[in-house]
């Protein structure tokens, strides 16, 4: 039993070769023998059936539908034959023409249904041609009624041949592939109509030759060939236009991104181009391999191939080429029998259909992977990716979204830094901080997900904590403080057990308040959480210290510098015995033309930051060397201290800038005091000691200011050589009412003496401060008492005036003109 030959089809075959038999029988029974003239009738009939039988065009439907012209000889033998004759010829002819067919490798079992089929057909012709009251005879004429009847009769015997091929044909298609009945009979049905009425034309036109000269009969077959041939050419076109017009509408349902959906598209559309049973597709690049198959109603599978249950008999494959020229799968077409193979035109066809498939799922797996990159790069956009977490930009997108309703409840955002992580970092080395910095992290995620918090990383040891609908503002503190709680347990790390400190600041936030405002108020309160030592802080505004005015500042300082906006003012330094001017230090104000005299400590650490360090250096120092010029002009020898900061110590440049400005003044280096203020110098005290070494030795004196309050150490006056001492200002203000205030005085002092250096105390405002100061043993002072800060030329006329009529003197004497011997530089014993 070949392919599509089922049981059922060999039974309905049997029951046609059956009526068939009995068709020939009942012709067979008025059977009468015809006179040698005669017989040349008989084989002209059996003649037209063979040429219209083998004249047959194929329909693609996918099953064993032939279009041909054996109606047109048939009904024209059952008109002019005896029905015995003409089913005789019939049989004749079609068998003869079907057998024929197998030298093209047609199955026997096809030659004979198709051949009991015409057979039928014909006897149900010839039935029709009886009834119709036409009496074919060979004796005689062969037309033997009158031309209505005939009409008649044809048409009773065109529709009955075409009634049993409507029922025969279908039935068989239906019985070998599958497919339903209605589907099967509306497949070109215009053209099995057409070649009807052409084949009953045909031989309504037979009869009018046959009435002229029965011989004419011979040009039947030229005229079943060219119907043949003019059907052929008609189905050829409608073929072509229906398989583009499917494959058209098959490869633009494959321009989808989704590979699930290209699939599963193709696996159906191959189905309905190609008119099969099902249709699957198999990948072989992916692990596992993936098939998925479907018919015309539905995907019958979908998933690895190793699962696949077994498909219909699979006749005709297209591998699925890749762009290096591997091949990335298969698709296979489960095509009806018998016709279960494909064919000239479609073949091309598969091959268009694979190569469209093949890019529709490069394209899908393409535009895949650049979904993945899209959705990977959005996701580190918005994730730290050392600890997995939310970073920055997360946290500001979901600061910056509603609040999910009015009245939902309280937003609060907590800062949190770890304490002394950098020691980890210095110790250990950044991959242990690393590893810190995850373990951290998973605890601080985990306690949040618990009270319903998110946490972000910010950046170094900086994380977020950000708790939404909270039932009242003051159980932020409390559900931060459990969050936090997560990092008593120490953490494991190089073998050692490190317990994990944090310092936390919280936020509320409020209507008007934007993200940028409320993680910076968090911040501040982190801040004052690690200057206080405690754990949480909680955001006030009356504590926020925040000056925005320096933002501003920090923009107008290029102008500041470059209009002399900064101006020097001189604080008189006095001998605190006779009361006698020797030095004045030199203060900077900035005199803003918007804010007014701003002093140091707003814009000073600005001025720090910023690129303009030098060239404000530069405009205060040569101020500075003005005013002690006017005042020894004025005969008066006094020197000028300047205090500097350690960005300028760390300045190669700054050595040749100061004894440029000293020379282009014409003043002894020795004039000049550059006071040593922040303990930044004393971390660079290689670097440091450097530029002071090439100052030093062209004579420039050098102090050491604050001393004793923690900004400058012992180990300072060790390192770096210096030439005076600076007592600070605190201790001069609590020495009469603090013992521990009067002991660092009188150390200070005593320390100076003993390595030989100038002593100068800071803030004297009282006469008792002097005169407890002379006592301790210190010799020089500044502050009130003897003046406040001034320009140079007010420092001059209050050095002409003098105090008591004295020039130079800016205080009364203490020993009032007893001789007094200086023990300031007695050297050590």
């Amino acid at each position: 039993m070949r392919t599509g030959e089922t049981g059922q089809l060999r039974l309905f075959t049997g029951l046609v070769l059956f009526l068939a038999a009995g068709c020939v029988a009942w012709g067979a029974t008025d059977l009468v023998t015809p006179e040698p003239d005669q017989w040349h009738y008989l084989a002209i009939a059996v003649g037209l059936v063979v040429v219209g039988t083998a004249c047959s065009a194929p329909v693609q439907i996918r099953g064993p539908i032939r279009l041909n012209a054996t109606s047109a000889a048939v009904l024209l033998c059952v008109l002019v034959l005896p029905p015995g004759w003409a089913l005789i010829c019939a049989a004749s002819g079609v068998t003869a023409a079907r057998l024929a067919s197998r030298t093209t490798g047609a199955s026997l079992h096809k030659a004979l249904h198709n051949s009991g089929k015409d057979i039928l057909a014909a006897g149900a012709a010839a039935g029709a041609v009886w009834l119709s009251g036409v009496r074919p005879s060979l004796d005689g004429d062969l037309l033997t009624a009158s031309w209505s009847t005939y009409a008649v009769a044809l048409l009773a015997a065109a529709v009955a041949f075409a009634a049993v091929e409507e029922i025969v044909t279908p039935t068989t298609v239906v019985l070998a592939t599958g497919r339903s009945f209605a589907q099967v009979s509306r497949t070109d049905w215009d053209i099995r109509l057409a070649i009807d009425v052409a084949s009953a034309v045909l031989a309504g036109a037979a009869l009018g030759l046959i009435a002229i000269d029965p011989r004419l009969m011979i040009a039947m077959p030229l005229a079943q060939l060219v119907l043949y041939l003019l059907y052929m050419h008609r189905m050829h076109l409608r073929a072509e236009r229906s398989t583009w017009e499917q494959l058209a509408a098959a490869t633009d349902a494959l321009n989808g991104v989704d590979l699930d959906g290209v699939l599963r598209t193709a696996a159906r559309g191959a189905v309905a181009v190609f008119t099969a049973r099902q249709a699957q597709v198999e990948l072989w690049d992916v692990e596992p391999c993936r098939l998925v198959r479907a018919d015309a109603e539905r995907v019958l599978y979908d998933g690895p191939s190793s699962a696949a249950p077994p498909p219909a008999p699979l006749t005709a494959s297209r591998l699925l080429g890749g762009r290096d020229g591997s091949a990335i799968g298969v698709l296979r077409l489960a095509l009806p029998a018998p016709m279960a193979g494909l064919h000239g035109r479609e073949e091309s066809t598969l091959r268009a259909f694979g190569a469209s498939l093949t890019t529709a799922i490069l394209n899908a797996r393409a535009y895949a992977e650049l979904a993945e990159q899209r959705d990977r790069h959005a996701r580190d956009a918005r994730h730290d990716p050392l600890t997995g977490l939310d970073n920055r930009r997360a946290l500001l997108d979901r600061l910056g979204a509603a609040q999910q309703e009015p009245g939902s409840g309280t937003r609060a955002l907590a800062l949190v830094d770890l304490n002394r992580f950098k020691e980890v970092n210095d110790t250990l080395g950044h991959a242990f901080g690393d590893q810190l910095l995850v373990e951290v992290g998973g605890r601080l995620d985990t306690a949040a997900r618990d009270s319903g918090a998110m946490v972000a990383r910010l950046g170094g040891d900086e994380f977020a904590i950000l708790f939404d609908n909270l039932p009242a503002p003051a159980t932020a503190v409390h559900r931060a403080r459990r969050v936090l709680d997560c990092l008593r347990d120490p953490v494991g790390l190089a073998g050692m057990q490190i317990t994990v400190q944090a310092s936390a600041g919280i936020a509320l936030a409020t209507p008007g308040v934007s993200a940028g405002e409320l993680l910076r108020r968090a911040d501040v309160a982190m801040y004052q959480a690690k200057r206080a030592g405690v754990s949480i802080v909680d955001y006030q505004h009356g504590r926020d210290t925040a000056d925005h005015r320096q933002l501003s500042l920090g923009g107008e300082l290029a102008r500041a510098v470059a209009e002399g906006e900064f101006a020097v003012r001189f604080q008189p330094i006095v001998d605190l015995g006779s009361g006698e001017a020797v030095a004045a230090e030199a203060l900077t104000r900035w005199q803003h033309p918007r804010h007014g005299v701003l002093l140091p400590k707003q814009w000073l650490p600005i001025v720090e930051r910023s690129d303009l360090l030098g060239a404000f250096t530069a405009r205060v120092l040569r101020q500075a060397l003005l005013g002690l010029r006017e005042w020894r002009s004025a005969g008066f020898d006094l020197t000028v201290a300047l205090n500097v900061s350690p960005h300028s110590l760390l300045d190669p440049a700054f050595p040749a800038m100061v004894l440029d400005e000293l020379d282009a003044h014409h003043l002894d280096p020795g004039s000049l005091t550059l006071e040593l203020a922040e303990t930044t110098s004393v971390g660079q005290l290689h670097a440091v000691d450097r530029v002071l070494t090439a100052l030093r030795a062209a004579g420039v004196r050098f102090a050491l200011d604050d001393f004793g309050t923690g900004h400058s150490t012992l180990s300072v006056v060790s390192e770096v050589a210096v030439h005076e001492l600076k007592i600070d200002r605190t201790f001069v203000a609590a020495m009469r009412t603090s013992a521990q205030a009067a002991a660092a005085v009188r150390s200070t002092v005593e320390l100076g003496r003993s390595l030989g250096l100038t002593v100068v105390a800071e803030g004297v405002e009282t006469a008792d401060q002097r005169q407890a100061l002379w006592e301790l043993g210190c010799t020089a002072g500044q502050g009130h008492l003897f003046g406040r800060a001034m320009r140079a030329g007010e420092i001059l006329e209050a050095l002409r005036d003098g105090a008591d009529g004295v020039a130079g003197s800016l205080a009364a004497s203490l020993h009032r003109g007893a001789t007094v011997i200086a023990l300031r530089n007695r050297p050590p014993a």
